[in-house]
């Protein structure tokens, strides 16, 4: 598949990119998208949800009243969870979400991924570029011109770039990521993937092993 490669006033350079076939072009697999997702979003998870339990309540521990006679049920302890400021019964706990995905499934994900967007036409591929100095608005203006002002939209870079990354870091809804760090989530995201020249080789590279 052939795309135009863009600058960043959104006028075509005369160029043209290879999106390869077997990345930007193979038969979704939805579950593996979906499974990728699920392991990002609960990577995300702190985990750390607690709350007291009856033995860690603070409250008296004698007996609030006689074991029989009184016509209602038994109790032994005002920390119990059927009474009010008592321990809470089969609360949550600290636990660990993350759970593993074989390399081989994360590949096919971030494909699949990559070819649902071919397939919408969400995939701008932008010659590489750099600010002197990390402005908010030099990154605005190349959104204004790919009309991406007002749309979720993730470039991808080929290498490192602290201007360009800072300068994106005040604007809602552009996110930027070295090709290293993409994952599915972010790729399926954004409304509008824009890959830089110098990232293409390395995403092909990475994902056809």
């Amino acid at each position: 598949m052939k795309v135009a490669v863009l600058d960043i006033n959104g006028k075509e350079t005369g160029r043209k990119a290879d999106l390869s076939n077997t990345v930007f072009g193979i038969e979704p697999n939805n579950h593996a998208v979906y499974l990728d997702v699920k392991q990002y979003l609960a990577n995300q998870r702190q985990g750390t949800h607690k709350s007291k339990e009856r033995a860690e309540i603070v409250g008296s521990t004698r007996k609030i009243k006689k074991q029989k006679g009184t016509g209602t049920a038994r109790a032994g302890s005002i920390k119990s969870g059927v009474f009010r400021g008592g321990g809470r019964m089969f609360g949550p706990r600290p636990r660990n979400y993350a759970f593993k995905l074989n390399k081989q499934l994360k590949r096919l994900a971030r494909k699949s991924a990559f070819s649902i967007k071919a397939k919408e036409n969400s995939i701008v591929v932008l010659e590489d570029f750099n600010f002197e100095s990390p402005k908010t608005k030099n990154f605005a203006a190349v959104l204004n011109a790919l009309d991406l002002q007002n749309k979720k939209s993730l470039f991808v870079l080929g290498a490192s770039n602290k201007n360009v990354y800072l300068s994106s870091r005040n604007i809602q809804g552009s996110d930027v990521v070295m090709n290293s760090e993409l994952s599915t989530y972010e790729i399926m995201k954004a409304k509008q993937v824009v890959l830089l020249e110098s990232s293409l080789e390395e995403i092909v590279t990475n994902l056809s092993k």
